[in-house]
């Protein structure tokens, strides 16, 4: 069944979730399909949109402004103006604003997905931090990363599709381009800037970048 755009349907199926324990701040500015499950104690702010076979636990903060289509969504989650799509979210996850989850990702618990991040077809591990401006495809990602702003992970070549691997603990700096199929190990440091072409091993550091000139006087006379 799809989303009842009558406005008594609405209100009937929003109050069948408030009976059980559910806050839903503003019954006027809420869809929800009847299939969706909805944990005691969570909050539903206006604006949110659930659908399909989506389950949310206990105590989420499901912000405004949500779009999430079948999906499992952990206890004390708190999403954020996201669109989230046939994926799972871990216990004490928090994403967006403005995230994207696409089909087939599943994040850990206690992870971070934050504003202007897509996911797709990747596993994020616990505690791992992807905070801004950062796309992962094709991945599989340990406990404990985090992830510079502006991160791409490569994974098309426009024939095919690869994966990429991160281990655990790793720290991929700002603007690293990751071109798959790409391993790192445990505790691999990226350098800002680098972009990945090979494996690389434990606890070792990537450094990737053009050497830098700096040509004086340059500009003199271009501007008046």
């Amino acid at each position: 069944m799809s989303i009842s755009y009558n406005k008594e349907e609405r209100i009937e199926i929003c109050a069948k979730h408030i009976e059980k324990g559910v806050v839903i701040i503003d019954v006027d500015a809420t869809y929800i399909e009847d299939t969706v499950k909805i944990g005691k104690g969570t909050v539903i702010y206006p604006g949110n949109i659930l659908e399909g076979n989506t389950i949310i636990g206990n105590d989420a903060v499901i912000g405004p402004n949500n779009r999430i289509v079948d999906c499992e969504i952990g206890d004390k989650v708190n999403i954020q103006s996201s669109v989230l799509t046939e994926s799972k979210v871990g216990n004490e996850t928090r994403v967006g604003p403005f995230a994207y989850l696409r089909p087939n990702s599943v994040i850990g618990n206690g992870a971070k997905i934050g504003d202007f991040v897509e996911i797709k077809n990747s596993n994020i591990g616990d505690s791992t931090s992807v905070a801004h401006l950062t796309y992962i495809g094709d991945s599989d990602v340990g406990k404990d990363v985090n992830f510079g702003c502006g991160t791409a992970v490569a994974n098309y070549d426009g024939k095919k599709k690869y994966r990429t691997t991160i281990g655990n603990r790793c720290f991929i700096g700002c603007n690293t381009n990751l071109v798959a199929p790409v391993n790192l190990g445990e505790g691999v440091y990226t350098a800002a800037g680098t972009t990945v072409t090979k494996d690389a091993p434990d606890n070792s550091l990537v450094i990737g970048r053009a050497k830098e000139t700096i040509v004086e006087d340059w500009a003199k006379g271009k501007y008046k």
